[in-house]
């Protein structure tokens, strides 16, 4: 009965904290698209169909597929481009090459900050995983969770 105790109390004190923990989009990951994003990938920029129809002329403008909503970044993370947010923002720390995403260099000013931003974006993700989506296994999909 003790340990029955011990044990209610001690789920009862975690799970309020486990929740607050947790990253969304719209607390967490939105601030930093706005603040770092917005202006290639913003409500001014195509849609990820017709910036692939004229990815050159749109490259030019300094203008990225739109991803200025939960939906449109979330093709990016688990849709039908899949891994495409990890791999252009990832700091290149666990790649035999070591380069970074063509992307880190704008989360932040300086190292620091980028180091930051990249953390929030893992966390958010779930499983930050480099591949594409025709790579991925079940598994692997199921564990990118990126709440809303």
């Amino acid at each position: 009965m003790k340990k029955c105790l011990v044990l209610t109390t001690l789920c009862m004190l975690l799970v309020p904290a486990l929740s607050m923990a947790q990253l969304t989009y719209q607390k967490d990951v939105r601030p930093i698209m706005e603040a770092k994003c917005s202006n290639c990938h913003g409500p001014q920029t195509p849609l990820v169909d017709e910036f692939k129809k004229d990815k050159d002329k749109f490259v030019k403008q300094n203008k990225g597929p739109r991803m200025d909503s939960y939906s449109l970044l979330l093709e990016f993370v688990k849709g039908k481009d899949a891994g495409a947010i990890m791999r252009r923002l990832d700091d290149g720390k666990s790649k035999d090459d070591k380069k970074p995403g063509n992307m880190y260099i704008y989360l932040g000013k300086d190292e620091e900050e980028r180091q930051k931003n990249l953390k929030v974006f893992k966390e958010w993700v779930g499983s930050w995983n480099l591949k594409r989506k025709a790579d991925l296994t079940p598994e692997e999909s199921k564990k990118v969770t990126a709440p809303q």
